[in-house]
């Protein structure tokens, strides 16, 4: 039996339970300690986003480049990073999805799944230990800007492997 999953839109309070949306702050989120003019008037800095966190190792920029993924699209791993954050933000103007289950034991069935719909100027970060799905880019082969845990002791990636479960996310014509 195949199940088949519908996206969410990617919004900072669905998300909160798996890490942060990376986007500026609405009007209504703007604070002087948040959002404040820097470069002589020249540039608006939404502060404070996100922080990355980490245990052992440093924080690193890596980029990710992405496969296109064809409609409707088989999920197949979930993983987790137990030593650290890890954010994605699209290089190429190109929405993706994202697919998370909540921090602790593995997801058990597709039930466990939370599927979001990423528009290209959101990024996420995922918390540690979080589990979420590879990259699932949309339109084309993208790159993403990955900031996440570099080098440090102990495996910082465990997976589990969900293709026996035949979950696929089915896009609307609008977002294909």
């Amino acid at each position: 039996m195949t199940v088949t999953l519908t996206a969410k839109p990617l919004t900072k309070a669905g998300f909160a339970p798996y890490g942060s949306v990376i986007e500026r702050y609405s009007a209504d989120e703007q604070t002087s300690d948040n959002c404040y003019e820097i470069n002589n008037g020249y540039a608006v800095r939404h502060h404070a986003l996100a922080a990355s966190k980490l245990d052992g190792g440093t924080v690193g920029m890596s980029i990710f480049r992405a496969k296109k993924r064809e409609n409707p699209i088989a999920l197949s791993v979930m993983e987790y990073h137990p030593f650290g954050t890890q954010a994605f933000v699209s290089m190429e103007g190109q929405d993706y999805i994202v697919v998370v289950a909540k921090a602790g034991a593995s997801p058990q069935s597709p039930d466990d799944l939370a599927v979001f719909y990423a528009k290209s100027h959101q990024g996420v970060q995922y918390d540690a230990n979080v589990w979420h799905h590879p990259l699932l880019a949309l339109g084309r082969d993208s790159d993403f800007l990955v900031i996440d845990r570099i080098n440090g002791d102990g495996n910082n990636c465990h997976e589990v492997d969900i293709t026996d479960w035949q979950v696929f996310i089915e896009l609307e014509d609008e977002h294909s």
